[in-house]
Formats: structure tokens, sequence, C-alpha cells
């Protein structure tokens, strides 16, 4: 059965951060993943890890300046030198934090670049950086993201980031597959992660419309669930999606899956 670790970027987010492991922790979850850490003393959140016997199962690489719009920068090629000093911050909290895996947002296009010059740098970047997380020991993921919600992404089908990773041709380059996302760029979930199973690290979870939690909106998630755990995915969950009052208040659908520790 997978495991459901809490996104503690939009969960309980009633609280103050430092405060959400705790609250993640007494709400039954065993995993944690957020967008970044960088803003955080590494001291302070391995501290909390610890205490918690919570696992950092995922963080994000250095994604520009979020708070002016920048969703990730491995697509622009006029940010390379940035990009891979961000690869180089996020090897270092990851191994503080015990985080097995980052994932990499490819950003939002420049309306100035060519197509080729994006792939071309986003390939060239995902080279550099799956070659120095693969000898920190840190596996790479990337996330196709959808564009009603961040219009311009470069980086919005499944299909388009199978081919970016078979360019790069790395063995430690991997899927994150954002169900929410996925369902509103392409439908066809079952098959899909049926399909590409093998090449997929990660899941994330967010009902449709609205990205609040499961049950809420038109995503079947117990067959889901059930079809996830029958094609042997066994890995993390993340739970990536808005509360759509309390975050405790809409846990109902997490129950049975919580209890299982």
């Amino acid at each position: 059965m997978p495991k459901f670790a809490a996104n503690l970027t939009m969960l309980f987010n009633e609280v103050d951060f430092m405060d959400r492991f705790d609250a993640a922790a007494k709400a039954g979850f065993r995993g944690v993943e957020y967008l970044f850490p960088y803003a955080n003393d590494k001291n302070q959140l391995v501290d909390k890890l610890k205490t918690l016997k919570l696992t950092q199962v995922l963080h994000n690489l250095p994604a520009g300046n979020w708070g002016a719009g920048d969703r990730g920068n491995a697509c622009q090629p006029a940010r390379v030198g940035e990009f891979q000093d961000g690869v180089g911050k996020a090897i270092d909290y990851a191994t503080a934090l015990g985080c097995r895996q980052v994932n990499c947002l490819a950003g939002i296009a420049p309306n100035d670049a060519k197509s080729d010059q994006l792939r071309k740098t986003f390939v060239e970047n995902l080279k550099f950086a799956a070659g120095k997380l693969k000898a920190a020991g840190i596996r790479l993921l990337i996330e196709p993201i959808n564009t009603f919600d961040i219009p311009g992404f470069y980086l919005s089908r499944t299909a388009q980031a199978l081919e970016i990773m078979d360019e790069v041709g790395s063995d430690n380059l991997f899927l994150q597959y954002d169900v929410y996302h996925m369902q509103r760029m392409e439908g066809e979930l079952a098959a899909s992660l049926k399909k590409n199973i093998s090449r997929i690290r990660h899941i994330q979870i967010a009902d449709n419309p609205g990205r609040n939690e499961p049950g809420t909106g038109e995503i079947n998630y117990p067959f889901l669930f059930r079809h996830i755990d029958q094609i042997g995915y066994d890995d993390w969950i993340g739970c990536e999606y808005k509360p759509a009052a309390t975050t405790v208040a809409g846990l109902g659908w997490a129950a049975a899956y919580l209890s299982q520790k």
C-alpha cells in the first residue's frame, strides 16, 4: 500500500510553518514534503524530522524568485548558471534532511526564446543535475504541470516529459506524476499510471475542480488508490491540495490510510 506524505506548503497552513510538522505527525502522516526548504535553518528542520520520526520525502530544486512569479528556471537559456548553483544548494539541504529525491520545476518559457533553445537548455540542465545528484545518492524528478494554473509552463504533458527523459538518457531521472495536473491536461489517469509506472517515483494528489482534498471533485480516488496499489506502486503519495475548510476537517478521506502505520 502506498504511503501518504503531507505537503506542508499547502496543508496545515492554519499554523506557522515549523508547527506544521507537529500537526502532520499528530494527524498520522509519516512523511512530509514542501516546495522549498531553503528559507529555513537546516538544523531546525532536521531536529523536527528526527523528533517526530518523519521522513523528508521530497522538496524542489531552487526555482528562482517565487514571490515575483518564477516557477522554475530549468528551461530558461539566460539562467543556466543560476540553475547549476541551485543544484548544489539542493544537494546540501537534501543530504542534511535525508531526502532521497528532489523535483526540478521546468519553469515558464520566456517569450523571446525559440522552442529548440528551450528544449536544449532543459535537456542540458537535466543532464547536469542528474549526474550531480546521482553522485550524492539523490534521485532527480521532473513534473508536468497544467497550463491553466500556470500559463506558459514549459513541461505540461506526460508524453513530453518521457521524451525529454529519453533524450537526457540518465538512469537517475524519473517522473513525478501529479494526478490533479494530469487530469486537467490529459485525463486517462489509470491507463497513464499503469503504462508509465516503472518510470514514476513520486505521485501527488488533489481533486478537480478546485484542487481540494480527494472526495470533493470528479476524480474517483478510492478506485485510483486501489489501482495504484494493484499496479505495484508502493512509494510515497504527496497530498498537495488546498483544504476546502481546515486541513483536519478535510482528512476524512485519509483516515483508513493514515491508520495503517
